[in-house]
């Protein structure tokens, strides 16, 4: 080694690790680019209820370029916390990364994926044009709906149920013409006793050491 130069390979002779990054920088996990259907599950986290959490955990799902389909939160029986309801369509490793990502959260309680059992139910409110009003109201009536507002132009109905009995409803009430319509968004609770989301203890900041484990765990 002559005087100056560094011990140790030289730049062309070093290991670079494996893997792709994407347009953000993000490395593409192998396993998530394999041939994996596109699966639709819904996630329900128990946060803190504090402002900032759901610009946090939409920024997270926005950074990780997860498809979301929905989120929806509101309020529990304890009014230290709050219910996020998150629908995804991605492929089966996306879903687990998306779970483990959500779970490193500091606000963020606890995170289960909801089984197919699970009871969920969404609401859209539907305003048609009121030309034929004895129409609309047999449609309402046949997916238990209820006339919010009738008017000599316009009819505003509210329908509940899962997302096949809202978007069949929506459809029925096409041929009256839409004018505009609001949709909520899926709540959802695990069926029977089994609690929905456990609650634990709640995440505490991470060490330095946990901080940098994770962040080579990333890469």
């Amino acid at each position: 080694m002559t005087q100056g130069e560094l011990p140790g390979p030289g730049p062309n002779e070093r290991m670079h690790p494996k893997g792709r990054r994407n347009k953000q920088g993000i490395r593409i996990d192998p396993e998530a680019q394999a041939e994996h259907p596109p699966e639709r599950a819904v996630l329900s986290s128990l946060v803190k209820h504090e402002p900032g959490v759901l610009a946090e955990v939409s920024g997270l799902f926005s950074r990780r370029q997860f498809n979301i389909e929905s989120l929806t939160v509101g309020p529990t029986i304890d009014s230290d916390l709050a219910r996020m309801t998150i629908v995804i369509e991605e492929p089966r490793p996306g879903i687990d990364q998306a779970k483990k990502q959500l779970e490193k959260l500091i606000p963020v309680i606890s995170v289960r994926e909801l089984g197919a059992d699970a009871v969920q139910r969404e609401l859209v409110i539907v305003k048609v044009n009121g030309e034929e009003p004895d129409k609309v109201n047999a449609i309402t009536e046949m997916y238990n709906g209820e006339t919010l507002d009738a008017g000599p132009r316009t009819i505003t109905i509210q329908i509940t149920g899962d997302e096949q009995k809202i978007d069949d409803a929506i459809d029925a009430y096409a041929q009256f013409g839409i004018r505009e319509l609001a949709r909520t968004g899926y709540s959802a609770l695990a069926r029977g006793e089994a609690p929905t989301a456990q609650v634990s203890k709640p995440n505490q900041a991470p060490t330095e050491a946990q901080v940098a484990t994770e962040e080579t765990a990333d890469d």
